[in-house]
């Protein structure tokens, strides 16, 4: 994964979840980035902001806990102090793990991950790991990925009619001129997070939306595996 965003100096120091819309439960929102976090390069450079959920095994439609954690280019999630690993203290049981993301489909463990005293790793970008629900993650070589292109906030990806993510880039370059660039930006409308809004040409937001509903039909829609 790229940090583009971080070497941008975009990345907000409050998570961003809270000002979408996004209702966290359990104790989660308003995490505030630790100093220097972003200075980091190399593996553990951030990414960006994510949301982590535990949600019940009896009602997995249920959040338990969620939290605004940073993404890191191996795909480490921490705490905003860049360091700590997800906080599980007073949490035994077991419960469904979902990760979410402002501009991508979240996706959600198959099956109930089992917490204790112990440390347990759940690698979300490995095929050994099931997901819940059908095709809920894309394969790049030889990882999983979440589905980017969800300029718009809900549970699916559309490239033509009502409520598409495409016009939104549109929008967002000004509506008038396609091949204007809005740059140095941190916004859902920036599909391919490289810190540049772009609806036509090489590196476009647009191309993506398409790409990942098929490439071929584009009033084809994908769903978010969530229930």
């Amino acid at each position: 994964m790229g940090d583009q965003l971080r070497a941008a100096g975009l990345l907000p120091v409050t998570e961003p979840y809270t000002a979408l819309g996004y209702v966290h439960v359990g104790g989660g929102g308003g995490e505030i980035v630790a100093h220097s976090v972003f200075s980091v390069t190399g593996p553990d450079a951030i990414v960006d902001w994510v949301v982590l959920e535990l949600r019940s095994v009896s009602t997995p439609t249920q959040v338990i806990r969620s939290y605004s954690m940073l993404l890191q280019r191996d795909g480490d999630l921490v705490r905003p102090d860049g360091v700590t690993r997800v906080p599980l203290s007073g949490l035994s049981g077991s419960y469904y793990m979902a990760v979410r993301h402002r501009n991508h489909l979240g996706a959600m463990t198959a099956a109930p991950v089992a917490l204790s005293a112990i440390p347990v790793s759940v690698d979300f970008t490995t095929n050994t790991l099931a997901t819940y629900g059908t095709d809920a993650r894309k394969t790049v070589a030889t990882k999983r990925v979440l589905w980017s292109g969800n300029a718009v906030r809900d549970n699916r990806l559309r490239y033509t009619g009502a409520g598409n993510d495409r016009d939104p880039i549109l929008v967002r370059i000004g509506g008038v001129v396609p091949t204007h660039v809005v740059f140095g930006v941190y916004t859902r409308e920036d599909v391919n997070m490289d810190s540049n809004v772009k609806y036509t040409g090489a590196f476009n937001d647009r191309d993506p939306i398409l790409e990942n509903l098929g490439g071929t039909v584009p009033t084809a829609q994908r769903f978010e595996q969530l229930p």
